[in-house]
């Protein structure tokens, strides 16, 4: 009897496994039955930008963090594809820090080759899966939202790939419900012109705070503040930016720090994360976790340790994400087909330990990129997926974070050299700063800057970094 396995999600994980299996039948090897369930009506997670907040047009909460104007905020280089390159998709190369319309296009181009959207069901959220001990299968039960109806169907295996980054972590703070301005939580940001001319309070220092604030300061908010709990992110910011210990309250229009000093605040964004949420997996089944490079519960990342047929993908604090979905997703294609064999639930609990015991030796960002790299590449050398440098990966990344302390505003006119063609990326036509159109047209529309003379070709190589 062929397996039948359900895939929750069609974001990059999903599409990820789906075109694993899609190698593997190329190769001529038999594969299962899939179906994907996507509660979107289009794939790509959360790269399928939608305005909406709250709800959507269904009544479910609306799974995107995605916000107008977002660049990539680490090179496209230590994200690509092994099987399938921006110059492949775009037929020519094109600069680092592409915006997110253009990132979106490049995860459509390899699935769209692959021709893996016959195995989506979308407007299909997942309502419930439970295991069944004597049968040892699934059931998953689906809400077919153009018919408005629940069905269930019977699975050999589960993949959760539905993401960790679409149930906010909402804090509470003396004085929000008196609060004059406005106050959301980075989920639901969308467009940083709604904060143009405005004083402006983030409250988190990691990435969405990083990004967030940039993204305001570049359409014009008139000042920044980002309030942290243990350490500020320590960046050179532009002259109305500056960073404040713990917001302890705020009282009218008025916010009060940890260090006694205050300011008048428009806006607060609460940049504090997001929660590891699975309401429709059975307890049982459930993955409970705060977001930490290595779970515990998960064998090699992926494999559920309690039920070794259930499989999740991408749950990891992340440095790589697409090549590292990759080589999950071929990773746990092989133990599915019974390409890798797993060992009992004491040596994966013991694997796991030792992984987490090392995490927890991690200090700085140099420490967990090398550690992150080091698990790619043990998934991918039990594999066929392509292999890459990854030394290479996280040599780009340690040159990122340099470039981002050196101007947090000017890195992304940095240029790095694909590790899987080893083309030198163009210098884009537009800062940064200045590209106030983050569209697929614009940005493609014109040349990617080459230098013209030799006095160009000085300034370019202030710019353009061969690593």
């Amino acid at each position: 009897m062929t397996k039948r396995i359900a895939i929750i999600g069609a974001g990059p994980s999903g599409l990820a496994q789906l075109r694993a299996f899609q190698s593997a039948a190329d190769k001529g090897i038999d594969i299962p039955e899939m179906v994907c369930f996507e509660k979107q009506d289009d794939w790509g997670g959360l790269w399928n930008y939608s305005w909406r907040t709250g709800l959507d047009a269904h009544g479910e909460p609306v799974h995107g963090s995605m916000y107008r104007y977002l660049w990539s905020n680490g090179p496209k280089e230590c994200l690509e594809f092994a099987d399938y390159s921006f110059e492949e998709h775009f037929d020519r190369p094109i600069a680092s820090y592409p915006p997110r319309a253009v990132i979106f296009d490049y995860i459509k181009g390899r699935v769209e080759k692959a021709g893996v959207r016959k195995y989506i069901r979308f407007g299909c959220p997942v309502r419930q899966v439970t295991f069944n001990d004597v049968t040892q299968r699934f059931t998953v039960s689906v809400h077919d939202q153009a018919r408005d109806e629940v069905t269930s169907e019977i699975f050999d295996h589960v993949v959760v790939a539905s993401g960790h980054f679409s149930t906010p972590n909402v804090p509470e703070f003396a004085g929000f419900s008196e609060f004059n301005g406005r106050i959301l939580h980075a989920h639901d940001f969308r467009d940083a012109l709604e904060f143009k001319g405005k004083d402006l309070l983030l409250i988190g220092s990691s990435y969405s705070a990083e990004d967030i604030g940039s993204q305001c300061y570049k359409y014009g908010a008139r000042s920044i503040t980002t309030s942290y709990r243990t350490a500020p992110m320590g960046f050179a910011w532009p002259d109305n930016w500056e960073e404040k210990p713990l917001l302890l309250k705020v009282e009218n229009d008025t916010a009060y720090f940890k260090d006694g000093s205050s300011k008048y605040i428009d806006a607060i964004i609460l940049c504090t994360g997001y929660l590891h949420h699975f309401p429709f997996l059975d307890d049982s089944l459930c993955l409970k976790t705060d977001n930490r490079m290595w779970p515990l519960g998960l064998y090699k990342g992926v494999v559920w340790e309690e039920n070794p047929r259930l499989f999740y993908l991408g749950m990891q604090d992340q440095w790589y994400t697409f090549n590292m979905f990759d080589a999950q997703a071929w990773w746990v294609r092989d133990v599915i087909l019974d390409g890798i064999a797993l060992p009992s639930v004491d040596e994966m609990q013991a694997d796991s330990l030792a992984w987490r015991a090392r995490e927890e030796a991690l200090d700085d960002d140099e420490s967990m990129i090398l550690f992150q790299g080091d698990y790619v590449k043990s998934l991918i050398g039990e594999t066929d997926y392509p292999s890459f440098d990854i030394d290479g990966v996280n040599r780009t990344f340690l040159e990122w974070e340099h470039h981002k302390h050196e101007n947090i505003m000017t890195f992304r006119d940095y240029s790095y050299r694909s590790l899987m063609t080893g083309t030198l990326a163009p210098k884009h036509h537009t800062p940064w700063l200045e590209a106030m159109d983050d569209s697929l047209e614009t940005y493609l529309a014109q040349p990617q800057h080459t230098p013209v003379n030799n006095a160009a070709a000085k300034t370019e190589e202030a710019t353009l970094v061969d690593v």
